[in-house]
């Protein structure tokens, strides 16, 4: 049985950027995640966000792949959404998203990171952010 440990920091927003994650809304989607992902083998160390998107540091297990897990995530969670009645729209995430290596001495620190979100982006809008991320990772602004 292999012994694996791989730790990824995913970012993605709500379509267009819109800011309708509210703290009442946000905090049942969050719980609702944990769940799913529980459910489903897909280890959530730490998930947050703000009203326009959210974090997640994530351990990948053997069989798993970032872009499958984020795939169940988003997509269920935009599922459940839009079942729920809490908005009266069409909920959608933005179809992209960002994903990092994290290495063990870091994880912490991404804790800390991911759990500070809302006072984070009191000073740091989401845009600022995901540039920041980007660049600091070598990855070219989608343009």
């Amino acid at each position: 049985m292999p012994i694996v440990r791989l730790w990824a920091h995913c970012i993605w927003a709500t379509k267009n950027r819109a800011r309708i994650l509210k703290p009442d809304i946000r905090a049942e989607l969050l719980r609702h995640m944990a769940d799913y992902a529980k459910k489903n083998g897909i280890f959530i160390d730490c998930l947050n966000g703000s009203t326009d998107h959210l974090h997640l540091l994530v351990s990948l297990g053997a069989d798993q792949r970032i872009s499958e897990v984020v795939r169940m995530l988003k997509g269920e969670s935009a599922y459940w959404l839009n079942r729920s009645g809490a908005f009266p729209f069409r909920f959608a995430w933005q179809a992209d998203y960002f994903a990092a290596s994290v290495s063990e001495s870091q994880v912490d620190k991404v804790r800390t990171y991911i759990a500070n979100q809302i006072e984070h982006h009191r000073v740091r809008s989401f845009a600022e952010e995901y540039d920041e991320w980007l660049e600091k990772c070598g990855f070219a602004k989608p343009g």
